[in-house]
């Protein structure tokens, strides 16, 4: 799914349950909370006053007892008098009758887990001046607890998030986890939250009695996720330069995946019952970084490829699902950015980013992409430990080896966020996050180096330093000796939104032999481990996995050793 170039000889609003406040009074203090149906949000706050009979000042000491809170905070209440804010500190208030909003300063916008804070102001009242019975942080109700409630009361919607996975809970595929859960050892993981792939218009309204999208968004709620994550990914003439990830629709067939995939999935996610659901789409892997590396005179060009960059149908399909889905307050498009192994050259670097900004400028604006995606459903290392681009042996640089071969990047990690940055410089919003998938690139187990290696050489340096076993770069289908990575997590980095695993583990990327099927899908030789290579891994074994089904399918032998040679290990 994902191929480097030849190379020269040388992309807070939480799923929330209302319940009723409990009020505890004692010497003047307030505790107020609520219980939310993600377990991941609470808070309690202490309300202090010194009255002197028209006037008083007031402390409103909040602590977060939930989820570390990364994109800034809101508390809210309503005074139950004629009372009124006149000047406050640590914070900025507005009121509004009997309703008073107190944002984060700019200085202080996060606030973490049993972290406070402590607003204050000065207010004015005649008659009494009683507390305020309740509180709200973000959205949450403040009664001390983070309890579950009622999971069938619909999510409330908010403000539109920096990072839409800072302080959410993310969906679990139950059809996922189920799969894992019956694996030997699988249960240690089937909790984590994976990628709902929608590969076919067929997928929309779920798929050999599979889930529909309606059923995965219904479940959503009822776990009272906060976020979902989708991959929407059908374009015509998908994937031009691999056959086992080919879709259904041919090149021309563009007012179709319009019509038929793109309409009905955004008349789904606008329905108003998830308006409080945080909708993450990576849109259309596997395609525009094709236009730039397979095409015209590259020796890496099809004419698959050729035929797309000519009819231009990735561009304009694309520009029409980030207009459509953009269109929604609570979708969150991110963009694919291949990985550092197919882009980080700098002649495939920069002409990626600037096609993936004339292509968000063409759906209207830059403003319908939230972020991008490196790494999806392949298995670059997120971070090399034991050596970096920079380094050289006896004078020689590691891009001079065989493995970095010319290539600015060594990771993930690094490539994204330099990539990040390129795609600011090219105009889009410097608010821009990453997300990066990890469900597959760990690379742990018995052969995972232990330090840096010998200097004997440049190659040996590199080769016995590198946490990736891959034979070659170009390598992508159902790789041996593979292991989890990173389990996903919400702003691991600078730039970063998200690790992710949007590739579910043990979903095969492709068959290892030719299998009949319904699905559009070819039978691609570097799925094939018997298979010499082609001028995308410079002629290397393809380093596949024996035995695999067709991509999507699921692939239990994968999924052990995924498992057996995981980075954190599986506990």
């Amino acid at each position: 799914m994902k191929h480097p170039p030849a190379r020269r000889s040388r992309g807070a609003r939480r799923g929330v349950a209302a319940a009723s406040a409990a009020v505890l009074l004692a010497s003047g203090t307030v505790a107020l909370a609520q219980a939310q149906a993600s377990a991941a949000a609470g808070c309690k706050v202490d309300y202090t006053t010194n009255d002197w009979g028209t006037g008083f000042t007031a402390t409103v000491k909040v602590t977060n007892l939930g989820d570390a809170i990364g994109n800034g905070w809101t508390l809210e209440w309503d005074f139950a008098g004629n009372q009124q804010v006149t000047s406050g500190w640590n914070g900025t208030f507005t009121q509004s009758g009997k309703h008073v909003t107190v944002k984060n300063p700019t200085w202080a916008t996060t606030l973490g887990t049993n972290a406070s804070v402590s607003p204050g102001f000065q207010g004015s009242y005649s008659g009494t001046n009683q507390a305020p019975s309740q509180f709200k942080l973000n959205g949450t109700v403040c009664d001390g607890s983070t309890g579950p409630t009622d999971p069938t009361d619909p999510p409330p919607s908010g403000n539109r998030a920096d990072n839409p996975y800072a302080g959410a809970k993310v969906y679990v595929n139950p059809e996922w986890s189920a799969k894992a859960a019956a694996e030997a050892g699988g249960s240690a993981v089937a909790n984590q939250p994976t990628g709902v792939w929608l590969d076919r218009i067929a997928a929309i309204q779920g798929v050999n009695g599979g889930m529909s999208l309606r059923d995965h968004l219904d479940e959503a709620l009822d776990q009272g996720a906060g976020l979902i994550q989708l991959v929407v990914y059908d374009l015509p003439g998908r994937d031009c330069a691999a056959l086992a990830s080919n879709g259904e629709l041919g090149a021309t067939e563009l007012d179709k995946y319009k019509t038929q995939f793109i309409d009905p999935i955004a008349q789904i996610l606008g329905d108003a019952k998830y308006a409080g659901l945080r909708i993450v789409t990576v849109v259309e892997i596997d395609s525009l970084p094709n236009l730039i590396t397979n095409t015209g005179s590259r020796p890496t060009a099809t004419p698959n490829c050729d035929t797309m960059k000519a009819n231009g149908n990735y561009e304009k399909g694309i520009a029409y699902a980030l207009q459509k889905l953009g269109a929604l307050s609570n979708v969150y498009n991110y963009l694919d950015i291949g990985h550092h192994g197919w882009l980080g050259w700098d002649d495939n670097f920069a002409p990626s980013a600037q096609l993936l900004a004339d292509v968000a400028q063409a759906s209207g604006s830059k403003g319908n992409v939230a972020g991008f995606i490196t790494n999806t459903a392949n298995y670059g290392a997120t971070q090399e430990p034991y050596f970096t681009i920079n380094d050289s042996v006896n004078g020689t640089s590691v891009r001079q080896s065989k493995w970095v071969d010319w290539n600015r990047y060594v990771d993930e990690l690094s490539y994204a966020q330099a990539f990040r940055q390129q795609l600011v410089s090219d105009g889009f919003d410097p608010g821009i996050g990453m997300l990066v998938d990890t469900s597959r690139n760990g690379w742990g187990g018995a052969n995972r180096p232990t330090g840096p290696g010998p200097k004997t050489s440049v190659d040996a340096y590199v080769d016995g330093s590198r946490t990736d076993r891959r034979i070659h770069l170009g390598n992508w289908c159902n790789q041996s000796g593979a292991g989890l990575g990173e389990r996903p997590k919400a702003a691991p980095a600078s730039g970063v939104d998200a690790y992710v695993w949007m590739k579910p583990p043990g979903e095969s990327d492709g068959a290892s032999k030719e299998i009949p099927n319904d699905e559009g899908k070819g039978f691609d030789r570097m799925c094939d481990p018997t298979y010499g290579g082609n001028p995308r891994n410079n002629n290397n074994m393809s380093g596949a996995l024996p035995d695999a089904p067709l991509s999507g399918h699921w692939f239990s032998a994968q999924f052990q050793e995924l498992l057996k040679n995981a980075n954190p290990p599986v506990r």
